[in-house]
């Protein structure tokens, strides 16, 4: 049963394949110490409980571009989804438009970026990487245009892919290579690897299509501010660049016209000693004003995250591999499951710090 995050990954270890669990859980360096030094941040961060205020109304919405979401968080852009259970990107698509949150569509996402907007009822954003020369960036670019987003958030944090040893240890790729070890792998865990073989093989979909290539593994580097001024003079809607921290970077992108930031380290997925997100976030809202779309992800765990977060500068959060987990775990119920939690700690969380909605202030 799941009652929180912990439950819920706690369940995913015991039913995803080895491979796939690192994959999802795992974090740049041998010591992963960046995704230690994440959670030792938010557990040094305390609030300030207050009494004897009326808190018996709670609002829980946010405002992200103009429009009113259901929940004070969304889903963050994750690759492969489906590796967590069968359907699993629609799971989510489904969830956005119940919730009327932004759903991240990853570039390397395993249903295409087509099906994902109109599932999700125009409820998600196109995430970016910048790969190669950029002919086929700007292609996904127009591509995105084509199928309605409003919204385009630019990864920059991934110059090249970070080594993440326990991904490697195990050879995951994309697509899947089986040799024995693999194959053990699946063997130990029948319910995902037959539901996985009936649903058939997860893939990246968005490069089925003639036309379309990616290498997951491919530099990326050769992306600069160049790069994202030809960006903005591309795209008409919202612009947000995703995996900042720095402030002076923050900074510079707002004046470059860019229309939010996202306060990210990549789930410590790339540089083991990039600083706790949650700790600059506050220098990042003041280099960039008290009004400007300042987003969060990284390392939320619980609503009294979200709620620290928030206190922090952030204006939206997103949640990511704690909801793949809920979906390893329980399928779409346990991820229905887990976000009523999620939402339930946050609001619970409001009344005891003497709040009544995000940003708290006591």
């Amino acid at each position: 049963m799941i009652h929180s995050s912990a439950d819920a990954r706690r369940l995913a270890k015991r039913r995803l394949p080895w491979m796939v669990f690192d994959y999802i859980d795992g974090a740049a360096g041998a010591d992963e110490a960046g995704a230690a030094r994440n959670r030792a941040a938010f557990d040094a961060l305390t609030l300030r409980p207050r009494i004897l205020r009326d808190v018996s109304e709670r609002d829980l919405s946010a405002e992200v571009f103009g429009k009113r979401t259901k929940a004070p968080f969304g889903i963050s852009p994750m690759g492969m989804c489906n590796l967590s259970g069968p359907g699993a990107d629609r799971m989510l698509a489904r969830l956005a438009a119940r919730e009327e949150v932004p759903l991240g569509v990853s570039t390397v996402a395993s249903t295409p970026l087509e099906d994902l907007i109109e599932e999700a009822q125009g409820n998600a954003w196109f995430q970016l990487y910048f790969t190669g020369d950029g002919s086929e960036t700007f292609k996904l670019v127009e591509r995105a245009k084509a199928a309605g987003y409003e919204t385009l958030v630019l990864t920059v944090d991934v110059p090249e892919v970070g080594r993440r040893p326990r991904e490697l240890r195990h050879g995951f790729t994309m697509p899947f290579r089986i040799g024995p070890r693999q194959f053990l792998d699946f063997a130990l865990h029948p319910r995902w690897s037959i539901s996985s073989l009936l649903a058939g093989k997860p893939d990246m979909a968005n490069f089925q299509m003639d036309g379309f290539a990616f290498d997951r593994t491919a530099s990326r580097a050769k992306a600069d501010w160049s790069t994202l001024a030809r960006l903005r003079e591309a795209w008409p809607g919202n612009l947000v660049v995703k995996g900042v921290l720095d402030a002076e970077d923050a900074g510079r992108l707002k004046a470059e016209g860019v229309d939010a930031i996202q306060v990210s380290s990549h789930g410590a997925r790339q540089l083991e000693s990039a600083p706790a997100p949650i700790r600059v976030l506050p220098d990042i809202r003041q280099a960039v004003g008290a009004d400007f779309p300042l987003f969060y992800d990284t390392g939320l765990r619980s609503g009294e995250d979200v709620v620290k977060a928030y206190s922090q500068g952030a204006t939206f959060t997103f949640l990511g591999r704690v909801l793949q987990f809920a979906i390893a775990a329980g399928g779409e119920d346990g991820l229905d499951r887990l976000w009523s939690i999620l939402k339930s700690e946050t609001s619970i969380t409001l009344a005891q710090i003497g709040a009544t909605a995000l940003p708290p202030e006591v």
